[in-house]
């Protein structure tokens, strides 16, 4: 489905004093998009992928996911709607740590357990893992992976709901070079064979070199939406 923001704005108090955050962020994402919201720290990128995921509400202006406006949805469907359209990666993984890779992927999935039987939830939990290289890393904790799989294993644990999109914040952020590509490879893989919709937000240019899409903010405002 089609995703548009239209004249979208959000303000944040801070030590007493209005902080303008996205001002007047106006955008269309076709389905099945490889896209990037670039720009350097403190520019929106966070509060875009915010308020694109539900998980805050804008100040003014207007967000739709096809043909719903989040601001008409009641709490409940606003629920399911995150539950069931999105998968969402955090730049700090947000694994659980008393949970082992299996059990962290599996997560979601319990979060409605008439979507799939028992042997259903575990052959796909096992696809994905196969997917992002982890298999055998399964009955691992978080604390025993790296950080480039721990990333793995947020994007797999998003992914296995089947979402339709896939927002990532910072996804690469906390990893070095080499592994940060594998994981914008990883996520445009994703993109190709699942014709799910994925925008990432970054701020190392480095890792555009795959992207198809980036849209540029900068001050809370879209400078520049440059297409490949």
């Amino acid at each position: 489905m089609r995703l548009v923001l239209n004249d979208v704005r959000k303000t944040y108090q801070l030590g007493g004093e209005n902080v303008l955050a996205l001002r007047g962020v106006s955008l269309e994402v076709e389905r099945g998009e490889f896209m990037a919201i670039a720009g350097p720290s403190g520019s929106g990128k966070t509060t875009l992928l915010n308020l694109i995921g539900a998980i805050d509400f804008p100040d003014g202006g207007d967000i739709r996911y096809g043909d719903a406006s989040y601001l008409s949805l009641s709490e409940e469907k606003l629920r399911l709607f995150r539950r069931d359209t999105l998968g969402f990666i955090f730049q700090n993984y947000n694994l659980i740590p008393v949970l082992t890779v299996y059990e962290n992927v599996e997560y979601p999935l319990w979060l409605d357990q008439r979507l799939l039987s028992r042997s259903e939830r575990e052959e796909r939990v096992m696809e994905l893992l196969q997917q992002v290289c982890l298999t055998e890393y399964a009955s691992r904790y978080p604390s025993q992976l790296s950080g480039g799989q721990k990333q793995r294993v947020a994007i797999a644990r998003a992914l296995v709901r089947k979402p339709s999109l896939v927002l990532a914040d910072e996804p690469t952020a906390n990893l070095d070079s080499t592994t940060a590509h594998h994981i914008i490879e990883l996520l445009r893989v994703c993109n190709e064979r699942q014709g799910v919709t994925v925008i990432f937000s970054t701020h190392d240019s480095r890792i555009l070199d795959v992207v198809k899409r980036v849209v540029y903010l900068e001050d809370g405002r879209i400078v520049r939406d440059e297409r490949r």
